[in-house]
């Protein structure tokens, strides 16, 4: 991941710099004045640039826009951990009644109660 990780002063401008080309000449390409590629390159900079902007920067410095979200660990743990605290949330409430009731708190296996919880309950349920 941090060979995509962005230049300090973003990808246009490294590019642009890499292919020796000045911004005049992107303006150019772009069919835009000069103060428009360097506004570009600084909204760029400060990740303010329209997805748009930046899609027609790559194309006329011959790139490819690639934009993904890439979790940072599988969509299953997610929900797995959202279902964990899912449970947690609707389990405490009842737990601390019986104990101010002085009743025993039948603690059933979590990893199980957490497998049916998944198996029971739409994921929507998870983010409220």
């Amino acid at each position: 991941m941090s060979r995509f990780a962005p230049p300090v002063h973003g990808w246009i401008k490294a590019i642009r710099e890499a292919l020796g080309m000045s911004t005049a000449q992107l303006a150019r390409r772009l069919r835009v004045a000069q103060p428009t590629v360097v506004a570009a390159e600084l909204s760029e900079e400060k990740g303010t640039i329209q997805l748009a902007t930046l899609r027609r920067a790559a194309d006329a410095l011959d790139c490819k826009l690639v934009y993904a979200l890439v979790p940072n660990r599988s969509l299953e743990e997610t929900i797995r951990d959202r279902a964990r605290l899912f449970l947690r949330r609707r389990r405490e409430p009842v737990e601390h009644s019986m104990m101010l009731e002085d009743q025993n708190v039948a603690r059933k296996d979590t990893d199980a109660l957490v497998h049916q919880v998944l198996q029971e309950t739409s994921p929507r349920h998870f983010w409220d």
